[in-house]
């Protein structure tokens, strides 16, 4: 096939001159138009004092045109799964509770998931829920197979990169417009490189939760991670609230939080607390809760973070994401949406849904993007949880099948960020040292084929040389949504995409890690 043999041959070649004037052209663009980070610091200073250029590839990477406008599509269709995950609390506790599901082998998911389900009890102030995903997928290219789309893991918290992948599709452009790519390639023209509008798309999603709540002098809270690098990515989402939509913003840690958020006792309204030099009242009302953090265990050091996200929860605010939602975006629930039924209980179901239902032909497309699934505690049926096998303490089926196939296989825990998850040769001893009790906490994924032979010139920052590296790479894409739900009707859309490349002996994939560069598309025809 014509995409396979693109996919194969690239990048195209550039001669020394070429690659330098590129690169130039690259980074200057960059730090023109900030696509950028803050340098590594032991502490960040309370204002930026320099900056570096985020990681990079210099082309853009190759994938079939038909695919990426299937992933465009499938957005909407698991924009809706997700809310209606979020919104049944049944199937959440039976998957992520701590009395049979995850919860009750892992802490941090225990940990939110007690405080979601005594919130609950007590009564929730706000129905609605934000959710500002993304679906990450990987070309799958199996021998004497066509090349087809597989997802690697929905996300539903703190979906990164949405600024910074508008300008790395808008900075080959402008190589492409500037320089041809001095004419490497007949698939390098303007057609192929499609726009990409996810600063627009996201804030859409927040502006319309805002707008939801009612208050036009309500503001936005960005809930932030202490030193966070990646404020040129955060900000233009604020930037474009404030220009775009009216809306003002404010940012805190966890930290800060725990101090200056408190919620009126009469009407549930979550206020936070600023100097009366920069508000006259001393404190903002708070419309809705935006999390760029709370997604990984270290974040709640103390019982006093999870009573803040809690607080937070409690309140009038609408989150983004509730608790609930966080808990839908957990790999194990991945995991069951590949058990038979499970996509037609959420999508399917007219005496539950009515009209509002998906074909079998729109669920079998989901269910093309699934790699084989199992948890590590399940039977031989690869469907229930092996009781006798997790109480003796001996391997059950689960364990053994990803001791047999660990070269072909990911074990994943429920976890987020990058760095957690286990490939290959390393499965096995991992799986000497699993305690028994914790295996339901984890799944094994068979591994995506990405294309042999494709290739990219790699540009990073802080690595103390500017030369671009020409090396074998893998590119992940990931799809933009938003969904506003829980009064009844779900709102949604599509918001962009991202592409992150790394290098083929890579097995991370994360940008703010260090594994990953930032890229974009260019589409190829079948």
């Amino acid at each position: 096939m014509a995409s396979t043999s693109v996919l194969s041959q690239w990048p195209p070649a550039l001669t020394k001159v070429q690659l330098d004037e590129l690169t130039l052209l690259a980074t200057s663009y960059a730090f023109s138009t900030g696509l950028l980070y803050l340098p590594p610091a032991e502490r960040q200073p309370f204002a930026p004092e320099s900056a570096i250029h985020a990681p990079l590839a210099l082309f853009p990477s190759p994938l079939p045109r038909s695919l990426f406008e299937r992933a465009k599509h499938l957005q909407g269709i698991y924009n809706v799964l997700y809310a209606r995950i979020a919104l049944d609390e049944e199937f959440l506790d039976r998957i992520m509770g701590t009395e049979n599901g995850v919860g009750k082998v892992d802490e941090f998911i225990g940990q939110l998931w007690t405080g979601w389900k005594g919130l609950r009890d007590n009564g929730l102030a706000q129905s609605l829920h934000l959710g500002l995903f993304r679906s990450d997928y990987l070309l799958h290219t199996p021998p004497n197979e066509p090349p087809s789309l597989k997802q690697v893991e929905f996300n539903t918290i703190s979906v990164s990169f949405g600024s910074l992948s508008e300008r790395t599709a808008r900075l080959h452009r402008y190589l492409y417009a500037s320089t041809q790519y001095y004419n490497t390639s007949s698939h390098l023209k303007a057609n192929n490189f499609p726009e990409n509008d996810t600063i627009a798309g996201l804030t859409k999603g927040l502006a319309t939760a805002h707008k939801a709540y009612n208050n036009e002098q309500a503001r936005i809270l960005f809930v932030v991670q202490p030193g966070e690098r990646n404020v040129f990515d955060q900000r233009p989402l604020e930037y474009q609230l404030l220009e775009k939509h009216s809306i003002h913003a404010i940012r805190q840690t966890f930290d800060k939080l725990a101090t200056s958020a408190t919620i009126d006792p009469n009407t549930r309204v979550l206020r936070v607390a600023v100097s009366p030099d920069l508000h006259q009242d001393g404190f903002v009302e708070i419309s809705v809760v935006y999390f760029r953090s709370g997604y990984t265990s270290h974040e709640y050091q103390t019982p006093t973070h999870y009573q803040t996200r809690f607080l937070l929860e409690q309140s009038k605010a609408i989150n983004c994401p509730s608790i609930a939602l966080q808990l839908a975006g957990g790999k194990k629930v991945q995991e069951v949406l590949t058990h038979p039924g499970v996509l037609e209980h959420f999508l399917a179901d007219e005496k539950k849904w009515g009209a509002d239902v998906y074909s079998r032909s729109e669920l079998d497309e989901l269910r093309q993007t699934f790699m084989g699934m199992w948890g590590l505690d399940v039977g031989s049926d690869l469907l229930t949880a092996d009781l006798e096998a997790l109480q003796s303490g001996r391997e059950g089926f689960g364990v053994r099948k990803a001791r047999e196939q660990a070269l072909s296989l990911v074990l994943k825990p429920q976890r987020e960020g990058g760095g957690n998850n286990v490939y290959k040769d390393s499965i096995p001893p991992f799986l000497d040292s699993l305690p028994p009790k914790e295996r339901q906490a984890w799944i094994a994924m068979e591994l995506i084929v990405p294309p042999n032979g494709t290739g990219n010139y790699l540009l990073r920052a802080g690595g103390g040389s500017q030369a671009a590296a020409k090396v074998e790479v893998v590119s992940e894409l990931g799809i933009f949504g938003w969904a506003l739900f829980g009064g009844g009707e779900i709102r949604h859309e599509g918001a962009g995409w991202l592409v992150r490349t790394k290098g083929k002996d890579s097995d991370e994939g994360g940008v703010a890690t260090g594994f990953s560069v930032l890229d974009s598309v260019l589409l190829i025809d079948d």
